[in-house]
């Protein structure tokens, strides 16, 4: 990881102990063997932070089917994100129910290279980490303050990556699941004359191929 930087895919999950909403959370005993999907938004009683952590929490069981947990993070205090969470109850009618990190001390944010000052010196920009079980960074996605993240996104991506892992494939531009995926490259004049006879593949070229899961 580069220091005061932001880590990069590969790199392990930088470590944590934070207050949150849900007590002190330590990221690699809260984790549990499971994925965790880290995002940050800029401030609590803003509106297009509002749609994202309800919206996120109206499709958290979509998460917990992907052995995945949700975790949020701003910096602003404990009884700012309480009473944040039960006007959103009051307001939108949506039990926010993952935790959320009281990042006041910018510690996670400065890990996690969250804070930006060209867009803002005080406020997290819209941060998500995918993070794997073995505490891997598997990908990271940043959005400027005035767009809103897409939920339907952030859950095809994790997806994408435990087909992935699972398959020892890759997936291409815009794939969903149920469509074909991309067989690795081959490597030996062998695995080509092997590629050209297999009847199971889609080849469009030698290099590319496609197969049914």
């Amino acid at each position: 990881m580069i220091p005061n930087g932001i880590p990069r895919i590969g790199d392990p999950a930088p470590d944590f102990t934070q207050a949150s909403t849900h007590g002190p959370l330590t990221l690699s005993t809260w984790a549990e063997g499971k994925w965790v999907v880290l995002f940050s938004h800029p401030a609590d009683f803003t509106p297009v932070c509002s749609t994202e952590l309800t919206e996120l929490a109206r499709r958290a069981g979509d998460f917990e089917k992907l052995n995945a947990k949700l975790v949020g993070l701003s910096i602003d205090s404990i009884h700012s994100h309480l009473a944040w969470r039960e006007n959103l109850r009051e307001k939108l009618g949506v039990e926010i129910g993952y935790p959320i990190l009281a990042d006041l001390d910018m510690k996670v944010a400065t890990l996690y290279g969250m804070l930006h000052p060209g867009a803002s010196a005080t406020a997290t920009v819209r941060a998500v980490f995918l993070i794997d079980p073995t505490r891997t960074i598997r990908a990271l996605v940043y959005y400027p303050m005035n767009v809103g993240r897409n939920v339907d996104e952030l859950l095809r991506l994790l997806t994408a990556l435990q087909v992935g892992d699972t398959h020892k494939c890759a997936l291409p531009v815009n794939w969903r699941p149920g469509d074909k995926v991309i067989v690795p490259a081959p490597k030996t004049v062998q695995e080509v004359e092997e590629r050209k006879q297999n009847a199971a593949y889609e080849k469009i070229d030698f290099y590319l191929s496609k197969k049914s899961l």
